[in-house]
């Protein structure tokens, strides 16, 4: 079984209290330019890797998506998202994301939001994704910075007054397991940098659209911290294609 950190109790109780677990996307810092990124959803059949709550995949509804598949490997999640889902064209599936196994191009449209970095064969995943894309079909997805994910510990250098200087990034080149803090609990993620990202798509034959390094839109920048966000990057988004025709 991979990490399932969501279905610990404590950690899922912390979780729910984030602003954007509770307001949903448009409290999410990254999301004005994640939803740039995205396609027409109109007619389209989404998939969403790691979907947590199910915000992204209510969304593709609203945006009027034919239909939208949900996965997550977190029960809990999935049955917060099930409560607050009376759509049936909306399916929750609880598997591991690097598991999917759908038929030859049975969707139109893949997205992932902040999961992928929990994930680690970025490349083997791509080649799932590109498999089960219909010739033509988009994926967009977020993932934590690379700079933000070089070191373990994930925070900023402080001065005496416990003041933030500024964010340090060593072991860049060193990909990997990083055994991490979040919410107060152990975590791990994967490091891998910009550039493998960017091959991983590329062998696995996307062509890349379009890259994001998106900080908080103006109205955000008011919330305690939340300025600190602009001086270096904490989100990488990135959006590719499958070839219309091989």
């Amino acid at each position: 079984m991979k990490q399932n950190k969501y279905d610990e109790p404590s950690f899922f109780t912390t979780y729910s209290q984030m602003a954007r677990s509770v307001e949903g996307l448009n409290a999410a810092g990254e999301w004005h330019a994640f939803r740039e990124l995205l396609p027409s959803l109109r007619e389209k059949k989404v998939l969403d890797l790691g979907c947590g709550f199910g915000w992204h995949c209510r969304y593709a509804r609203e945006q009027q998506a034919r239909s939208v598949v949900g996965v997550d490997l977190s029960e809990k999640m999935l049955a917060r998202a099930k409560e607050t889902t009376t759509d049936p064209a909306i399916e929750y599936l609880r598997l591991p994301i690097e598991d999917i196994d759908f038929t030859p191009e049975e969707f139109d449209v893949v997205i992932s939001s902040l999961a992928i970095h929990y994930v680690e064969r970025f490349d083997l995943l791509c080649q799932r994704i590109y498999h089960c894309l219909a010739p033509g079909g988009s994926f967009v997805f977020s993932v934590e910075h690379p700079v933000f994910t070089a070191l373990a510990g994930q925070d900023w250098h402080y001065g005496p007054g416990g003041e933030r200087l500024h964010w340090p990034v060593d072991n860049y080149q060193q990909e990997g397991i990083r055994q991490t803090n979040f919410l107060d609990h152990e975590v791990v993620k994967y490091h891998r940098t910009f550039s493998s990202y960017m091959n991983d798509l590329l062998a696995a034959g996307f062509y890349l659209t379009k890259v994001a390094e998106p900080g908080p839109p103006e109205e955000m920048l008011d919330i305690p911290g939340m300025r600190d966000e602009i001086r270096r990057p904490i989100f990488l988004l990135i959006a590719a294609s499958k070839p219309a025709s091989s």
